[in-house]
């Protein structure tokens, strides 16, 4: 049998992380949480659950996340955000391959809770992670939205059941998260030399709502497909927006 070591990364999530480590009572024989100085109550409600913490300064996703896998005692890792949990079909079909020993890497859908509602279509259904992998062989790269890199050798094995992604409670938090996320984009992309026509913002920002809303499906999920994909085309808008604030700046 393989052992698994779930590696965690949070600031301020007191509300979730106790659901978080509960989820992975019996799949994870260690749990791992790089606490970014929280000021709430994380770190103790981490600790009263069994896990072993470890608070450093904020380096950024990639970077904190592999300080996590640094202190990995087992020969897999299980990425999982504070703000996620283990359905307990997932917990299941892990501990069927964790049984007959883990092998390559595993993949899962992942289905996202918006502000008390599952969410299905637009996009955000099945939105397939790869979570479970080799400690040694693998690495997190990128600052904004991090991605894992290992050895192409290693197949791939898609789980059954979901991991549960309790995301926004409340529309302005989803507002405040895109438009952080498309200030972040917009400086990147004009670090590496991207331009904007005056066109861009409203094309791109429609673009998103038509594709969510009605190619995907978003209308299907009522009153909240609706809203997710206006918040969305609005940060679409602003992210070129701001790419053209910045290019004029120069």
């Amino acid at each position: 049998m393989s052992k698994i070591s779930a590696v965690v990364i949070t600031l301020n999530e007191e509300r979730n992380i106790k659901r978080c480590i509960q989820s992975l009572d019996g799949v994870a024989d260690e749990v791992i949480v790089v606490d970014s100085h929280s000021t709430d109550q994380t770190v103790d409600i981490a600790e009263s659950c069994g896990a072993t913490v470890y608070q450093i300064d904020w380096a950024g996703y990639s970077l904190t996340k592999n300080f996590g896998h640094s202190k990995a005692n087992y020969e897999y890792i299980l990425s999982i955000d504070a703000d996620e949990a283990l359905s307990e079909e997932l917990k299941s079909a892990i501990l069927k391959v964790k049984k007959e020993s883990l092998h390559g890497t595993y993949s899962f859908n992942r289905l996202t809770n918006y502000c008390g509602k599952w969410i299905k279509h637009g996009g955000w259904y099945p939105d397939e992670k790869l979570r479970l992998f080799p400690t040694k062989s693998s690495i997190w790269e990128g600052d904004i939205h991090e991605k894992l890199v290992f050895h192409p050798s290693q197949k791939n094995t898609k789980l059954k059941g979901d991991l549960l992604h309790y995301s926004y409670y409340t529309f302005e938090e989803h507002q405040t998260r895109a438009d952080k996320y498309s200030s972040l984009t917009a400086i990147k992309m004009h670090q590496n030399g991207k331009t904007a026509s005056v066109f861009k913002p409203f094309i791109s920002a429609f673009s998103r709502f038509f594709g969510m809303y009605i190619i995907e499906g978003g209308i299907l999920d009522g009153k909240m497909g609706l809203i997710i994909a206006y918040i969305s085309a609005k940060s679409n808008f602003f992210k070129y927006q701001e790419l053209k604030r910045l290019n004029s700046s120069k």
